[in-house]
């Protein structure tokens, strides 16, 4: 009888590990709750297959044609403006309380790990915990209907969205350099601006214009629960039945998006390329 080859006492040997097990564990697990979870939700899979068939009868027959005069309407692009103006003002506010609630959530650079790490890691959570939408219907209630809550809405957002990149951002710097500004006796303000925004403003940069790409996209929905823009359009279209006029109203959020993508996609290329 031959000798087993070290090949073979190698993979025999990481057979045997106990995380080989663990990794099987977990593998059956996710397929145990995968399939529960179809059966429980009552997802009949062989239905997909003409789902798509289906769907553009339906929107054939209830959605064709766009009205697109309707789009052209004053009014209408009124509220498209007031849209991009709610996604630029909840950016520029939510980036400038993202910035600081970061840089204390950060781990590496907090200037209190006791105090401010939790207050920061608390608010940017906090922040991303509830979705825009229900952060809408909550200004709303508040503030009334109009622009102003949905800027509330669309800050909140984006002090969860870029709070918590920008602060993963810093927590993955070189140390060294932050290590050294310490060590000249510098405090913590100069410690970041120094020695943390030079590793991370590339970085930075790029998140922000992503952070209004993704803002712009939410705003063109708030506004379906009062909160000021072209989504109000949008409710009232599909409340009355309207559904040529609703057609042309995705079809203009639809280019809307594809523009503000390409947009940012230019301006990050910009950005990254210096």
């Amino acid at each position: 009888m031959t000798a087993p080859s070290a090949t073979s006492r190698r993979r025999w040997r990481r057979f045997r590990y106990p995380d080989s097990l663990y990794r099987f564990a977990a593998l059956l697990l996710f397929l145990v709750l995968v399939f529960y979870a179809l059966d429980y939700l009552n997802v009949h899979l062989e239905r997909l297959a003409d789902v798509g068939g289906r769907v553009a009868v339906f929107l054939a027959e209830r959605y064709y044609p766009p009205d697109l005069a309707y789009v052209t309407d004053a009014d209408y692009l009124a509220y498209v403006g007031e849209t991009m103006q709610m996604a630029l003002l909840a950016t520029v506010f939510g980036l400038a309380l993202a910035v600081p609630l970061a840089w204390f959530a950060a781990f590496n650079v907090s200037p209190s790990r006791r105090f401010f790490y939790p207050l920061g890691r608390f608010s940017i959570t906090g922040a991303r915990a509830i979705h825009e939408t229900i952060w809408a219907i909550l200004f709303v209630n508040l503030l009334g209907f109009g622009p102003f809550a949905g800027v509330l809405a669309l800050t909140m957002f984006s002090i969860g969205f870029a709070g918590k990149l920008m602060a993963e951002e810093v927590e993955g710097i070189d140390r060294g350099q932050v290590d050294a500004i310490r060590a000249t006796g510098a405090g913590p303000v100069q410690v970041l601006i120094y020695g943390v925004i030079p590793q991370v403003k590339v970085a930075w940069t790029g998140i922000a214009i992503y952070t209004w790409d993704v803002a712009f996209r939410a705003a063109t929905i708030v506004g379906f629960f009062g909160a000021g823009g072209m989504g109000w359009y949008l409710r009232r279209t599909i409340e009355g039945l309207e559904t040529e006029r609703t057609a042309a109203i995705i079809l203009t959020i639809l280019a809307l998006v594809m523009a503000s993508e390409a947009l940012s996609a230019w301006a990050r290329a910009r950005v990254m390329n210096r």
